[in-house]
């Protein structure tokens, strides 16, 4: 981890004191993420309610520039001149790197034909089993650690070969156990566990994007 990474790392934590508690797994998770992005993974991230609306905006500021510019690598410049040259210009200027990252959440066909054929509560599940390889990491959130539909797409990432990062409230529930890593936030309140939430996941982006890309 550079040097620059965890400095921006602990002066987000230094704005939120009751982080430090989960210093060391919010380290962790970074890591983790990196090294799955390192060697050509995506991030799949799944949630309820404002979880799930955590969900977008961390893959929000995965596939688009965050605090960074992001400009394409020079070789996809170089495709895009020459297999559209009248219009390379304007994709070269306007278009970012991303760092792979897909939401559950979103799939409303998907979603609601599997529930209303199969079983609701294996929808993200489901969406882990299709979409999921083995060295991807899933960022399961539940603020109680118990919703049974991202208790369900943990097990089935374990069983597909993905790493599950989980993110929860004090106690953990149910996720824990299932996950490599859990950043369980010291509040018990959902509000309050998603005010924490928030400083977490974007430690993560923020640490990801200062690893891999420069500006």
């Amino acid at each position: 981890m550079k040097d620059t990474t965890k400095t921006a790392l602990d002066t987000l934590l230094k704005r939120y004191p009751a982080l430090a508690a989960c210093r060391a797994e919010i380290f962790a998770a970074v890591e983790t993420v990196c090294d799955m992005y390192r060697a050509g993974g995506k991030l799949i991230v799944c949630g309820n309610g404002g979880s799930a609306a955590d969900a977008e905006h961390i893959v929000g500021e995965l596939m688009k520039g965050f605090l960074k510019k992001r400009p394409l690598p020079e070789e996809m410049r170089a495709r895009l001149k020459a297999a559209f040259p009248e219009d390379a210009d304007y994709l070269s200027e306007n278009l970012q790197d991303a760092l792979p990252a897909v939401s559950l959440v979103n799939s409303v066909a998907l979603g609601t034909a599997f529930a209303n054929d199969q079983a609701a509560d294996l929808v993200f599940a489901q969406q882990v089993l299709g979409l999921g390889r083995a060295g991807d990491v899933l960022v399961a959130i539940s603020t109680s650690g118990n919703s049974k539909n991202v208790l369900y797409a943990a097990k089935t990432a374990e069983a597909a070969g993905l790493k599950t990062i989980a993110l929860t409230g004090r106690s953990g529930g149910k996720l824990k156990p299932l996950a490599d890593i859990t950043i369980a936030v010291p509040d018990d309140e959902t509000y309050r566990i998603q005010e924490l939430h928030l400083p977490v996941y974007h430690a993560l982006c923020i640490a990801a994007e200062e690893e891999f890309f420069e500006g």
